[in-house]
């Protein structure tokens, strides 16, 4: 049953979308802004040359708090929690026992040396699962605390450092995946928040955690900046796809494994066979199986794919190879707004996802050729230093 406006839940930044000139439509159970009035290949283009900023308060906070959280979190994903760093940031994959990704999400160390604070992201439409997962396999090792009470706010782009850094001193100083406690002055009153430099369009950028309550206040100190414009769901995706990668739900999900979805590269060494703290994760036999390449482990890949006839190929539509037969199907798809050609994602048998293979994508009824590429689309340009 699909939900109608009165179940949709309100973001903080509800009436500004709406004052903004957004089209609201349902996503992850809430009402969200697919797109501004100038529109998404416009919104696109604007991320990719200056500043946007983008609402994603229906994504899931929470904290795990106490002297074992690192240790207790790593028994649930295959990512080296112990050893990072703080103030650093890590992508990871929560694993159910078959070793298939039930969300991915992103944590940051914000304190190791006083009992333990783990501050966690993981998508919207996982989040309520996600947290209890966490809290029935880890809650008796320390604290699940869920965040309803904070906004998240994502400012991306070239020039998002450069807007940001007139409000909130010492910005400029962080890194790709790492972050810190800030203040943001607005001129009529300073915000508190929690920030880290990074995001999910493949440009520089930053996430910024934030009490519900001063949201507004902060989007709106945001959006005063001169390269600062509001940006919509649509264009996240576009910019996302171009930056190669993968969507929850649409490229990855509880039937795929981190090696399946090429996502070994986020699987340290220390969690790897002869590493120091090898398996102990969900679905580790398996996994561990597929990264020795042990024969018949693997039997799809996820592939970048362009198409070689401006045809744009859509998520869901059927992948052949050149005899006819069935191999697959596009996970992610469109027309990429920065490079002008059609691109997508999906699953392809280990023999196809060679690059340079030519593969078909059945577009209603037609076939339209396409070639296995390097990912990203676009290169990525995050700030490393």
């Amino acid at each position: 049953m699909s939900a109608t406006p009165d179940d949709l839940l309100q973001v903080p930044l509800n009436d500004l979308h709406i004052a903004w000139g957004a089209r609201m439509v349902p996503f992850a159970g809430y009402s969200m802004p697919v797109q501004y009035p100038e529109g998404l290949m416009a919104e696109h283009k604007h991320t990719r040359s200056a500043a946007g900023l983008f609402d994603v308060s229906h994504m899931g906070q929470l904290r795990l708090v106490g002297p074992d959280a690192a240790a207790a979190f790593e028994t649930l994903v295959p990512v080296d929690v112990i050893d990072l760093g703080l103030g650093k940031q890590r992508y990871g994959l929560l694993l159910n026992d078959e070793g298939g990704i039930i969300d991915d999400l992103m944590f940051v160390n914000r304190d190791h040396a006083n009992g333990g604070d783990l501050f966690v992201i993981v998508n919207g439409a996982c989040k309520l699962g996600d947290i209890a997962h966490i809290q029935t396999k880890i809650g008796h090792r320390c604290q699940v605390i869920p965040m309803p009470e904070r906004a998240l706010l994502a400012l991306q782009g070239p020039l998002a450092v450069t807007a940001l850094s007139r409000l909130a001193r010492g910005v400029e100083q962080l890194v790709f995946m790492t972050g810190g406690s800030f203040t943001v002055d607005t001129g009529a009153e300073k915000i508190d928040v929690y920030l880290t430099r990074s995001g999910y369009t493949g440009e520089d950028g930053f996430e910024i955690s934030v009490q519900a309550s001063d949201a507004l206040a902060l989007a709106r100190a945001l959006l005063a900046q001169p390269e600062v414009k509001p940006i919509g769901l649509g264009a996240r995706n576009s910019l996302r796809l171009e930056a190669g990668l993968p969507l929850y739900g649409n490229d990855i999900d509880t039937t795929t494994t981190p090696i399946e979805a090429g996502l070994q590269w986020a699987i340290q060494k220390v969690r790897r066979a002869g590493g120091a703290r090898a398996g102990g994760f969900p679905g580790a036999d398996k996994i561990l199986a597929q990264l020795a390449g042990e024969a018949g482990s693997v039997t799809r890949k996820r592939v970048g794919l362009k198409a070689l006839a401006r045809v744009p190929v859509r998520e869901h539509v059927e992948l052949q190879n050149l005899a006819g037969e069935r191999i697959g199907e596009v996970t992610s798809g469109l027309l990429g707004p920065t490079i002008d050609q059609p691109i997508a994602m999906g699953y392809v048998p280990p023999s196809l996802a060679t690059l340079g293979s030519q593969i078909n994508a059945m577009v209603r009824g037609k076939p339209v050729s396409m070639e296995v590429v390097t990912m990203p689309f676009v290169p990525t340009h995050y700030f490393r230093g």
